[in-house]
């Protein structure tokens, strides 16, 4: 009897002792369970897939969904398999009678150098340096020397190049170039701004775009007779006209009539850039209201601005001109003046009510008008120039006139050893 009670007494005492142990392990895995559970919800929420729902008939509504899913994927993948292999036809065309492959870097021994050519055109740009030729089209008043010097943080307009400028409204338009050479950081670039004082600016402004379509023929033919010389410059000079920034009035309404007919012309020949002139005279609510009724004024006249979705040579520079697309026309606010903001010096225009960032994408989008024009797409504005325009001019031309050297005047006397032609490619940049 005492052994009983005894192995009762100690089965009674060892008991709780287990309960206790077992009830804290149990919180513990319970917390354990909670905190991963915790961690693991955002992403659980996001991956994991839809409980396939079943209709009366067994099927998964799911599973079109899903096929769709892959079929979009092996889309992507074909496309991208596609554009591979069009590089690779680019620059491994078939010749007949001649053997071509595609050896990429992981086929290679070993480091062969072949990137050291891009140092090698980094290093003979900066030494000739380049040419970039803008004009800026608008009525008088509307800030376009300002907007130029802004731009390049320089006095480079034609009214700032003149001590003894007097604003005077011309009777006929007039086409002024001023040319300048900038350095930054080791890098020249010449910088032509033409000017067009007088446009827009009389009661009857009939064919007042013709000057200026003038002009720009003129420098395409400039280039192509130069072009065509037995002994052609080294280096040709580049007067043709790259970028053309095309100022609208802040009237907060649509295009007027001598805009449209304007950029319809002028947008066959060479790269326009429209630009809201003095926006900070509109509310954030009309600059929005405007810029739509200009784009769709734009697209209802079939009017081409830069850049155009042909010319989109990829898909990162396809996305990239999208979201420029979507901010044409450029609102924007110039000034030469700096004034304190918190410490710092910043371009901007001082008014009663505070002071107007230039700068600062939140107040007008002079911003993202300099990064298209300098910082990003300054090339492409000269490929286009020279591969599109240029080119659909000079065969315009050779088919219409069968040009030959007698038509066009050229000596096809050579020059002495060269020496001349030389020291006039020299001269330039």
């Amino acid at each position: 009897m005492r052994e009983e009670t005894a192995g009762e007494l100690e089965t009674d005492t060892s008991t709780p002792m287990e309960e206790r142990e077992e009830k804290e392990r149990g919180i513990m895995e319970d917390k354990k369970e909670e905190e991963i559970k915790s961690i693991t919800q955002p992403v659980s929420m996001n991956t994991q897939k839809p409980i396939p729902e079943k209709a009366e008939n067994g099927v998964d509504l799911h599973t079109e969904v899903e096929e769709k899913e892959k079929g979009m994927e092996e889309g992507e993948i074909m496309k991208e398999l596609e554009v591979q292999t069009q590089l690779d036809s680019e620059l491994c065309p078939s010749v007949p009678g001649l053997q071509m492959s595609c050896i990429r870097g992981t086929d290679l021994f070993g480091y062969i150098g072949i990137e050291a050519v891009l140092d090698q055109m980094r290093c003979k740009t900066m030494k000739a340096g380049f040419e970039f030729n803008i004009m800026v089209v608008g009525q008088s008043g509307l800030g376009k020397s300002t907007l130029v010097n802004t731009l390049f943080k320089s006095k480079v307009s034609r009214k700032s190049c003149a001590p003894d400028y007097e604003e005077k409204i011309s009777k006929t338009v007039k086409l002024h170039s001023v040319s300048h050479l900038i350095e930054e950081k080791g890098v020249k670039m010449k910088l032509t701004v033409i000017d067009t004082p007088g446009f827009g600016d009389q009661i009857n402004n009939d064919n007042c775009w013709e000057p200026i379509v003038k002009y720009v023929n003129e420098q395409y033919e400039k280039y192509l007779r130069e072009e065509l010389h037995i002994n052609r410059k080294r280096r040709i000079p580049d007067t043709r006209v790259h970028c053309c920034i095309y100022f609208i009035p802040a009237t907060g309404h649509r295009l007027r009539p001598i805009d449209v007919e304007f950029m319809k012309r002028l947008g066959k020949i060479v790269s326009i850039v429209p630009v809201i002139a003095k926006a900070d005279t509109l509310t954030i609510e009309e600059r929005q209201e405007f810029k739509e009724r200009i784009r769709q004024d734009l697209a209802a006249n079939g009017i081409h601005v830069y850049p155009q979705r042909e010319y989109d040579e990829d898909p990162e520079e396809r996305i990239l001109n999208n979201r420029i697309r979507e901010n044409i026309p450029f609102a924007v606010v110039g000034t030469d003046k700096e004034h304190q903001v918190n410490g710092n010096k910043v371009l901007g225009r001082k008014t009663k009510w505070g002071i107007i960032e230039v700068e600062n994408v939140a107040h007008c989008e002079f911003a993202n008008l300099r990064d298209l024009l300098i910082r990003s797409h300054l090339q492409d504005l000269k490929d286009v120039t020279h591969n599109i325009h240029y080119e659909t001019y000079r065969v315009r031309r050779l088919n219409e006139s069968n040009l030959n050297f007698s038509e066009l005047g050229l000596s096809a006397v050579p020059l002495e050893n060269g020496t001349a032609d030389k020291c006039e490619s020299d001269s330039h940049l």
